[in-house]
Order: C-alpha cells, then sequence, then structure tokens
C-alpha cells in the first residue's frame, strides 16, 4: 500500500465540514492516509481528531469577529503549530475564507513548497476582486464549486483554480424525486451562532405570519447537531409548530420533500436548488458596511442566479428586512405553481452545468488533483 499520505485538513463550518469528509473520503479509497486538522462531524467519522471544535470559528461579520478575535488568534497559532509540528504532505483548506488565508500566509513562511489546497474558492467575483491576486502566492490550486469560478480567477491574476463540482450538489440531486408535501414549508436560515442570531428570529416570524394566512402549512428547520438546543428554545418561544431536524439525511429529506423553501443566502439556496425545492431567498443586509451596499447594487446573491446568471428565485434583501415582507413572498411563491415549476426548470439546467462544468473548465474529480499535487497520481 505505500507510506501513509499525510493530510492535514481544516474546515470552519458544517458545508465545509461535508465537503472536507468527501474529499478525505475519495483520498482514502486510493492511499492510506494519515489525516490531523479541524472539522466537525462528517470529518470526525472520517477519522479525524479535531484539534479544537470547528464552531470556533464560525464567525460572520466584522462584529462578530472582533468578539472572538482573542480566540481567532490563538486558534490560528494553535493551526499553525500543528501543521510545523506534523509536516503534512499536504494542506486542506476548506472555505473559513478569512482563517484560512491567514493559516495559509504563516505556513508560506516556514513552509514555502509545501502544497496548500483551498476547497471553495473566495467570492472575488462578487466583491473586493483584489483578493485573486493577493492569494495568488499562497495556494497551490484552488478547488471550486461552482462552475464558473476557474476563468473568473484566471482573468483577475488568482492561483491556478480547478471546478471540481459540489459534493452536497450531488447528493441531493441524485436518486428518485422525492414525494413532495404540498404543505411543507422549510426554513434555512444558516448554520453559524451569527447568522441564527441574526435569521432565527425573522423565519420563525414570518412562520408565524404565514401560519395564520394559511393554517393548513407545516414547517420544518434543518439545521446542526452543535446548534439543535438553541433552535430547539427559539421554536418553543415562537409558539410555531416546526419540525426540527439536526441529522444530515432528515435534513436532506426535509429539502427534498418540502414544497418550497425559505433560504438564507449562502450554501443553503444551492443545496435546494438541488434538491429541485423552488424558494425565496433573503438576506438581512444590516450587517454590511455602508461603503459596500452601493458596490452591491444590481448583482444577484443567490447561488443559483449567479451559477445561471438570471434572477431565477426572488431575492429578498433589505435593512431590518421584516418578518411580513419575507412571508408575503414565501406565500406567493408558494400559491403560484407556475413561478414554482419555472423555477424548477432553471434548477434542472443549473444542476446539469455543475455536473459537467463550463466549457472552459471541465468539471474534474478533487482526489485527483489532490493526488497529483503529491506526486501520487495514476
Amino acid at each position: 500500500m505505500g507510506d501513509k499520505l499525510k493530510v492535514f485538513v481544516l474546515a470552519g463550518e458544517a458545508s465545509g465540514d461535508r465537503i472536507g469528509a468527501a474529499l478525505v473520503a475519495d483520498l482514502a479509497a486510493r492511499v492510506p492516509v494519515e489525516l490531523s486538522g479541524v472539522g466537525g462531524p462528517a470529518l470526525a467519522a472520517a477519522g479525524l481528531k479535531s484539534l479544537f471544535p470547528m464552531d470556533n470559528l464560525a464567525v460572520m461579520g466584522l462584529a462578530a469577529v472582533l468578539r472572538r478575535l482573542p480566540l481567532l488568534v490563538w486558534r490560528l497559532r494553535q493551526t499553525v503549530a500543528a501543521i510545523r509540528r506534523r509536516r503534512p504532505d499536504i494542506v486542506i483548506l476548506v472555505d473559513a475564507q478569512e482563517f484560512s488565508v491567514r493559516v495559509a500566509r504563516a505556513v508560506r513562511r516556514f513552509a514555502p513548497e509545501l502544497p496548500i489546497v483551498l476547497c471553495v474558492a473566495p467570492t472575488v467575483w462578487g466583491w473586493r476582486p483584489e483578493r485573486a491576486r493577493e492569494v495568488a502566492p499562497l495556494y497551490t490550486e484552488i478547488l471550486a464549486v461552482l462552475p464558473f469560478e476557474p476563468s473568473v480567477m484566471a482573468r483577475l491574476g488568482g492561483p491556478p483554480t480547478t471546478y471540481v463540482g459540489h459534493p452536497t450538489v450531488d447528493a441531493l440531486g441524485a436518486g428518485p424525486a422525492p414525494a413532495r408535501d404540498a404543505r411543507l414549508v422549510v426554513l434555512m436560515p444558516g448554520s453559524r451562532p451569527a447568522e441564527l442570531r441574526l435569521h432565527l428570529p425573522l423565519v420563525l416570524g414570518a412562520a408565524a405570519q404565514m401560519q395564520r394566512a394559511e393554517p393548513q402549512l407545516r414547517f420544518g428547520l434543518p439545521t446542526v447537531p452543535s446548534q439543535t438546543a438553541r433552535v430547539v428554545r427559539a421554536v418553543a418561544a415562537s409558539g410555531v409548530d416546526i419540525e426540527v431536524a439536526s441529522g444530515r439525511q432528515e435534513a436532506e429529506a426535509m429539502m427534498r420533500g418540502a414544497a418550497v423553501g425559505v433560504a438564507a443566502f449562502g450554501t443553503a439556496t444551492l443545496e435546494l436548488a438541488a434538491a429541485d425545492t423552488p424558494m425565496v431567498a433573503f438576506f438581512d443586509s444590516t450587517p454590511v458596511p455602508r461603503r459596500l451596499k452601493a458596490q452591491l447594487q444590481g448583482r444577484f446573491f443567490a447561488l443559483p442566479n449567479i451559477v445561471l446568471d438570471s434572477a431565477v428565485v426572488e431575492e429578498v434583501v433589505a435593512d431590518g428586512l421584516e418578518a411580513g415582507r419575507l412571508a408575503e413572498a414565501a406565500l406567493t411563491l408558494w400559491r403560484d405553481p407556475a413561478a414554482r415549476a419555472a423555477q424548477q426548470t432553471a434548477f434542472a439546467h443549473m444542476r446539469a452545468l455543475m455536473a459537467k462544468g463550463a466549457p472552459d473548465a471541465p468539471r474534474q474529480r478533487a482526489v485527483d488533483r489532490v493526488l497529483g499535487l503529491v506526486g501520487r497520481g495514476r
């Protein structure tokens, strides 16, 4: 079997944990792997003993970062020290962009030739395009999960970038179409603590208003195990009957079986599109600095819209977004079979594009790219 491939992997949130675990499983199927790093339950199931809880890195927004700055600095030093001590053959950083770039910059000082791979490209196509050139010396390769990202990264002078698809999208789009519950609305406020702080009261308020307007509606809310207790308490206090799903299989079944979804911008919108579930996407833009808001005007934010470059999914965005506005948008979609069907037609195009990749960046296997970088490719 040969020497073990020493892999250091770091994921900062639930979606990254699943992406990292899928890649580790593919690697382990090809070569013996010695695993170290930081991750959550998916990577733990793949054999990782995490250096510290993954949730320590799950922060969103400047205020949250400042509140946790001492902890983040400590975790950064701990991560870099572990890489120096373990001397891995390759470092795989999964999303967690601000933390990952600092890890890569520190590691480059003592290991300039060490392959460092970033899974999930930074959103240079959305804001701060100069980051592409900034990270070019840091990452050996970026494994992108959106098909247009390699061309954007090349145009902006970023690191070599390869489109490898999204394992969560693959999983949700697989298998026969489920029987949908015409009364079920799936609520997806995000999984990070800061997202829940901002979005959970909003979706619970929207659900209460939707149920008053349409008493037959049922609601489900997928979450991650680390946030289940918090979500259950908030749901109980809301007075709305909402089923909470914390296991991944239960969450996927809920997404695939719902009539419509109400999802915060981010991976959740991509997951619902992969599950062929029509949705309304939302974002409370209150935390966005004023200097950025003008730059963001006229752009798409929901990932299905970005991938397709079309306004497929309604985007509900406002400073201090109110539950009533979100409920109205979701009810309008739920009451309109033609609008739901139009979204599903577009989602089929999105899934086909993500399965193949763009003409100038066809999809490749992440495991092949990683093994090639360490000289173990076929």
